[in-house]
C-alpha cells in the first residue's frame, strides 16, 4: 500500500529538478526526493494524541536556522526550534527536536539530529511537502517498562519471567 501511494505521489511530480519531501505518519519517517530519486531519509516524530499532525499537501514557506517559538510552550512560547522549515502560518513546521520513535510533538514534525541539518540545507522555499498516512494506534504515548521478575528457585526461571509495568 505504501509503495503504491509513494509511486502515485512521485508520478505526480515533474521530473525536472523538483525537490519533494514526504512525511510518513505511520512509519514516523521523512524522505527527501530530487528528480524522482531518494536523496536522504530520517526518523521523525509527529503529533501525539490530541495534537495530531494534519495530513495534506504543503510547501516550505519560510526557513530559519535559529527559531524561537512564540506559541510553545503555552502561553508565552520560548521553545527552541532550530533548523525550522515552516509549512503554514498557524504553527505547522518541521524542526530539530527529540525523536523518541513515536508521535510525541504538539503537531509539528520533529526531525532527528543530523537529518534536520541536512534537510534544512537541502530544502528551498516552495519545496513541496506531502504529509500522509495514519498514525498507528499501537504507538504508546507513555513508555512501557519491562522488568524481569526475580526468582529464588531455578525451576521457576522458565515460567512467566517477564511482566509489563505501566
Amino acid at each position: 500500500m505504501f509503495k503504491i501511494a509513494l509511486s502515485l505521489i512521485l508520478a505526480s511530480i515533474s521530473l525536472f529538478g523538483d525537490k519533494f519531501i514526504l512525511i510518513d505518519l505511520e512509519l514516523q519517517m521523512g524522505y527527501a526526493y530530487e528528480d524522482g530519486n531518494l536523496v536522504m531519509s530520517g526518523r521523525v516524530s509527529t503529533g501525539k494524541k490530541n495534537h495530531r499532525t494534519p495530513a495534506g499537501s504543503y510547501s516550505v514557506i519560510d526557513k530559519e536556522r535559529y527559531h524561537i517559538s512564540n506559541l510553545w510552550p503555552k502561553p508565552n512560547g520560548g521553545a527552541k526550534m532550530d533548523y525550522m522549515l515552516r509549512l503554514t502560518n498557524d504553527g505547522l513546521a518541521m524542526h530539530l527536536g527529540k525523536v523518541p520513535r513515536r508521535p510525541a510533538s504538539h503537531g509539528c514534525i520533529r526531525l532527528k539530529n543530523g537529518f534536520a541539518q541536512k534537510l534544512w540545507r537541502w530544502a528551498d522555499i516552495n519545496t513541496d511537502v506531502e504529509i500522509s498516512g495514519y498514525v498507528k494506534e499501537s504507538y504508546k504515548t507513555k513508555r512501557v517498562r519491562v522488568r524481569k521478575k526475580r526468582y529464588r528457585e531455578r525451576e521457576d526461571f522458565f515460567s512467566d519471567n517477564y511482566y509489563i509495568e505501566n
